[in-house]
């Protein structure tokens, strides 16, 4: 048990650091349009490399069962180093929107030995009370990806080369500190051989296929709505005619969902995972179809309410997770958290640039409404019964 107390605040902390590289790009996005000469479109394009990336990294981890079959905490380490310095690549003085892409790309790719090893490190020390435990982890990384809109919105960020400095150098410090402090868990179980075929034996499972779908619906609203905060806080500003810091309150925002992760787990324990999932969905889905009726109201209820979106948005994601992990078999855990991670990712970009496309085609009021099909299809999936659940 003392090893545990001193185990998860490690993990969180480190998921915390390593995971600031994957907003760093956006939340200087106004100093690389400048450089770079681009229009606002470059938003979805910035956030979704760094997904493509995550997506490409999951897939060849999760098919080459990395995570089981090599110790996670070496593979964590391994990949925030590489993580930290793709990075930094963004202060390149000669940067090109090709090296843009790529340095995003890149992040992305190493990222996915950093999020969904995480969360097998944490299920290897919890064999009872993980969705707690993956509540704290998941809002640890909500967190890393506010803090660097919370660096911009700061004093601390005088010029945003030091967004960049700051968030690689926390994302190195975090992978070290987790390797040297925390060790194999006592419910690990290493894969000895290599099964190409696991994925397909994984969606046979009714209850490992329920949860993943509920996973998938809850994704499509999740980095879509992140991505496009800045914009929906910047449009509202404009239009009212109120000073409003879009950075510091994006990186509050998203933020406040780190908390609800961390909540919503310790609620999990009363309630269950499910009905934790299912009262975050019910709310975000409601937000997402009311979403025009946010920005006719005043500055700070404006703000309130779409604070209280971030909350909403984001407590199920460590419940997907929890019950995605308690679905399989220990030597699988790893390989299940990065596919289902591989496949809700991909999902996230084709949502964003869903938006970035209707950004030039409806008013900014009306973009989020779409995002409403994740929560209602994860609450169909949630619901069902096992004869009528779709086979993939």
């Amino acid at each position: 048990m003392k090893q545990k107390l001193h185990i998860l605040p490690i993990i969180i902390l480190s998921q915390f650091a390593c995971t600031s590289t994957w907003f760093a790009g956006n939340a200087i996005i106004e100093s690389l349009t400048k450089k770079l000469d681009l229009g606002p479109d470059i938003i979805s394009y910035v956030i979704s490399s760094v997904q493509f990336g995550f997506i490409i990294g999951t897939l060849i981890f999760g098919v080459l069962m990395i995570a089981d079959r090599f110790s996670p905490a070496k593979v964590f380490m391994i990949c925030a180093f590489l993580a930290s310095i793709s990075n930094l690549a963004l202060i390149y003085p000669q940067l090109s929107i090709n090296s843009l892409l790529i340095t995003r790309f890149s992040t992305g790719f190493f990222l996915a030995g950093i999020y969904p090893v995480g969360m097998k490190i944490a299920a290897d020390y919890y064999e009872k009370g993980l969705g707690k435990a993956l509540g704290y982890l998941v809002g640890a990384l909500v967190l890393g990806t506010a803090f660097p809109f919370l660096i911009k919105g700061s004093p601390l960020a005088n010029h945003p080369d030091s967004v960049i400095k700051l968030t690689s150098g926390i994302t190195a410090l975090g992978g070290l500190s987790l390797f040297l402090l925390v060790p194999n868990g006592p419910f690990r179980v290493a894969s000895t051989t290599l099964n190409l075929n696991a994925g397909p034996v994984l969606f046979k499972n009714f209850e490992f296929k329920k949860a993943a779908f509920g996973y998938f619906g809850h994704m499509w609203e999740l980095y879509a709505f992140w991505a496009f905060t800045p914009v929906a806080i910047q449009w509202f500003a404009i239009q009212t005619g109120n000073h409003i810091s879009v950075s510091l309150w994006s990186g509050i925002v998203i933020a406040l969902g780190g908390v609800s992760c961390a909540y919503g787990g310790i609620l999990s324990e009363r309630l269950s995972s499910k009905r934790v999932a299912l009262i975050a969905l019910l709310a975000s889905g409601f937000l997402c179809l009311i979403s025009p009726l946010l920005f006719l109201l005043p500055k700070y209820l404006f703000l309130a309410t779409w604070c209280i979106w971030g909350i909403a948005v984001t407590a199920d994601s460590p419940q997907f997770s929890n019950l995605i992990a308690s679905s399989v078999s220990s030597e699988l855990k790893g390989t299940a958290l990065t596919l289902v991670n591989c496949i809700g990712f991909a999902l996230t970009i084709i949502s964003i640039q869903l938006l970035g496309i209707l950004q030039t085609i409806i008013p900014t009021p009306f973009l989020f409404i779409p995002l409403a099909i994740g929560p209602l299809l994860a609450l169909y999936y949630l619901l069902i019964k096992k004869k009528r659940i779709p086979s993939i």
